[in-house]
């Protein structure tokens, strides 16, 4: 993202990707105008900035880390349509929406034949966000959103799909950082029956709880797509699991406590 690291986390990858020329194979998300710089001309500029730094001519996926609900919606698919329809962008999504202006972003480039919005970035995560991690962070595992989501025509990006470690055992969870833990953000008598859940399908499966949680996420009727945040390596290997994992609609809706009853898979 634009904003990550002060530009360092996109030199980075840049860098890297120059190290080993697979630029041409990397598909890139690129993300930019946070708060409080979510205007209509602030994208290109900050799109500019970044392609500079990862050492691309376009972004594959451009996705809008915030929006900004003063700004009419129209003018930001105007100047999101203009940037594809020159080839610097490719498929379109917004970060931190809620439905509602998600909605109204795809009607109305569907009435004036721009560009749509196609991918939605927000928290998903078998653990329901009571309070954002950081402000203006919105959580798609809500009601109205997963019911938006289920309608069809978006694929869902989930930012912290781990709930940042709430499904690792106790002893894991207290070792985590103050600033990261999970409980600041996720602790409800609600997300620990979801957990209580979790732990007793994990021990069906002869897994992680943390891989019940991301096969969540994963094993929507939506496209849904998870995102990670792992700091060593034996954070991935350990979530690795969860790609094998086929959850049944009916252990879905029970984790989410959508139902009492755990139905047989």
């Amino acid at each position: 993202a634009h904003i990550y690291g002060q530009g360092l986390h996109e030199q980075n990858l840049g860098a890297w990707m120059r190290s080993r020329g697979v630029a041409g194979q990397a598909r890139v998300i690129v993300k930019g105008a946070h708060t409080p710089n979510c205007l209509p001309d602030a994208v290109e500029a900050q799109l500019t900035v970044s392609l500079e730094r990862l050492g691309l001519d376009h972004a594959p996926v451009y996705i809008m880390h915030r929006d900004n609900t003063e700004v009419p919606v129209a003018e930001f698919v105007d100047v999101l349509d203009d940037l594809h329809n020159r080839g610097l962008i490719g498929a379109i999504g917004g970060s931190n929406w809620s439905v509602a202006r998600f909605a109204e972003a795809r009607a109305y480039a569907q009435a004036s034949g721009r560009r749509g919005l196609s991918l939605l970035n927000n928290n998903l995560s078998l653990a329901v966000m009571e309070r954002p991690v950081w402000a203006g962070c919105i959580t798609s595992n809500a009601p109205e959103a997963l019911a938006f989501l289920r309608a069809g025509g978006v694929t869902h990006l989930s930012w912290s799909s781990q709930a940042r470690g709430y499904f690792m055992g106790a002893g894991e969870r207290t070792a985590l950082p103050d600033d990261t833990a999970p409980d600041t953000c996720f602790a409800s008598a609600a997300n620990e029956e979801r957990r209580r859940r979790a732990e007793a399908l994990a021990a069906d499966y002869g897994v992680h709880p943390h891989n019940i949680a991301t096969a969540w996420v994963l094993g929507q009727s939506f496209p849904s797509l998870a995102l990670i945040g792992p700091r060593t390596i034996e954070e991935i290997r350990t979530t690795l699991p969860a790609l094998g994992l086929r959850l049944s609609a009916g252990e879905i809706a029970w984790l989410n406590l959508e139902q009492n009853a755990r139905q047989p898979s």
